[in-house]
């Protein structure tokens, strides 16, 4: 499983693939947990490449209700079907604008009546309100929706569920207790080379070696924002471009706004960036 997930372009370690196939055979969610920026949603994207499923993502946002979660009606349709209906019985009216003609699936609802195989990605989960995230408990509890008009939609096959946290916010136990956790954090200076190495084709290893040791030394000083993977991938790509074969302190001064993205950080790194072991 960890060449197949490298072949879906994710280097990981021998705990994730454990974690994955326990996920999927369990049929139980899997909570990514972890500061932004270390691959989750990559990772998520990686499985479902690597499950052959479909990807369906409900990004998480402060505010996000159950109408952009689940499902809504079309309420302009709805309108205009009982302006067509007038002079017909509200009975007979009400029968024709609750069906599925006038139903808006949202991400949580189109997993649970997807006929194919699918991956779920819940991103951020932890910018939720509490209450929104109650909402969510019966999907990944027993993966089937209550729509009171409809009735109760059950899944024929059971989704694959990936759920992401940057752990702004601690997560209900109600929640947790329905999932297997995972904590990614930062790659070690190794993983991150193969990871430059396989998303930046053509690098040299050595200067690969140098740029990975390089975000290591960034991530241990007191940044606002440390360097994500993605960053360390596009200031590898930024090295190649620039003809760049070896690192030093000129080069790192010049493309630094490629990594840091906060003046403060930047002025910080520039001053107690230590590249004598580099």
């Amino acid at each position: 499983m960890r060449e197949r997930l490298r072949d879906a372009g994710y280097v990981c370690d021998d705990l994730i693939p454990d974690v994955l196939f326990l996920a999927d055979r369990l049929s139980k969610p899997l909570l990514l947990e972890g500061p932004a920026g270390v691959g989750k949603t990559e990772l998520a994207k990686a499985a479902a490449a690597l499950a052959g499923a479909r990807l369906l993502r409900l990004q998480c946002y402060e505010g996000l209700d159950e109408a952009k979660a689940l499902y809504e009606w079309n309420y302009k349709k709805q309108l205009l079907r009982i302006q067509a209906d007038e002079g017909r019985s509200w009975e007979e009216t009400e029968a024709s604008i609750f069906t599925e003609d006038f139903l808006l699936e949202r991400p949580l609802l189109a997993a649970i009546r997807a006929p194919d195989p699918v991956l779920l990605l819940i991103d951020e989960v932890d910018r939720i309100e509490v209450e929104t995230e109650a909402l969510m408990l019966e999907v990944l509890s027993d993966f089937q929706v209550s729509i009171p008009e409809l009735g109760t939609v059950s899944a024929s096959r059971t989704p694959m569920v990936i759920l992401t946290s940057n752990a702004t916010r601690e997560l209900s136990d109600a929640l947790k207790r329905r999932c297997l956790y995972l904590h990614l954090g930062y790659p070690d200076a190794e993983r991150e080379r193969a990871i430059i190495e396989l998303r930046v084709p053509g690098i040299r290893t050595a200067l690969a070696a140098q740029a990975a040791r390089v975000v290591r030394a960034l991530r241990t000083l007191d940044l606002q924002k440390p360097p994500s993977i993605a960053e360390t991938v596009d200031w590898a790509r930024s090295l190649v471009l620039l003809g760049v074969s070896d690192l030093d302190a000129r080069v790192v001064s010049r493309t630094l706004p490629v990594l840091i993205k906060n003046h403060r950080d930047q002025e910080l790194a520039s001053a107690e960036l230590d590249l004598s072991g580099i």
